[in-house]
C-alpha cells in the first residue's frame, strides 16, 4: 500500500462513485495537514491548488481558525503515515471527505468550497 500507483484505481472508483472528476494530485506536490491526524474523524476538504501545493487540506479532530493549524506535507509522505487518506485524493476541486471509526465513510461536492 507504499507505492502511489496501486492507488489510482482506487481513486478512480471513489471519483465514479461519487460523480467527480478524476484529477490526480502530484505526489511531490503539498498537502495542508493538521498536527494530530489521529483522532476521529479524519477530515479532507480541496481547493484549487498553486504554486507546489495539491489543494488539499486534511485534518482530525475538531478544525481550529488559527494560522498554524496546517502544515505543508509532502503527498507521498502523507501516504506513508495516513495510506487510508490517498484513495480520496483524486477528488476534483470542491470536494470533501469524513472517515471515521467502524469504516464511516462521506464523500461530498461542496459548492461554497470550489468557489473559494
Amino acid at each position: 500500500m507504499n507505492d502511489w500507483d496501486s492507488h489510482v484505481e482506487k481513486q478512480k472508483e471513489i471519483c465514479n462513485d461519487y460523480d467527480s472528476l478524476w484529477k490526480p494530485i502530484n505526489k511531490d506536490f503539498k498537502v495542508g495537514v493538521s498536527t494530530d491526524l489521529n483522532s476521529d474523524p479524519l477530515n479532507g476538504l480541496r481547493h484549487n491548488s498553486e504554486d507546489g501545493t495539491t489543494g488539499w487540506f486534511i485534518w482530525s479532530g475538531e478544525y481550529e481558525e488559527r494560522e498554524d493549524f496546517f502544515k505543508p506535507l509532502c503527498a507521498e509522505h502523507l501516504l506513508r503515515i495516513k495510506p487510508e487518506v490517498i484513495k480520496y485524493l483524486g477528488l476534483d476541486i470542491g470536494f470533501r471527505f469524513l472517515i471515521g471509526k467502524d469504516n464511516y465513510q462521506d464523500v461530498w461536492f461542496d459548492k461554497n468550497v470550489s468557489e473559494i
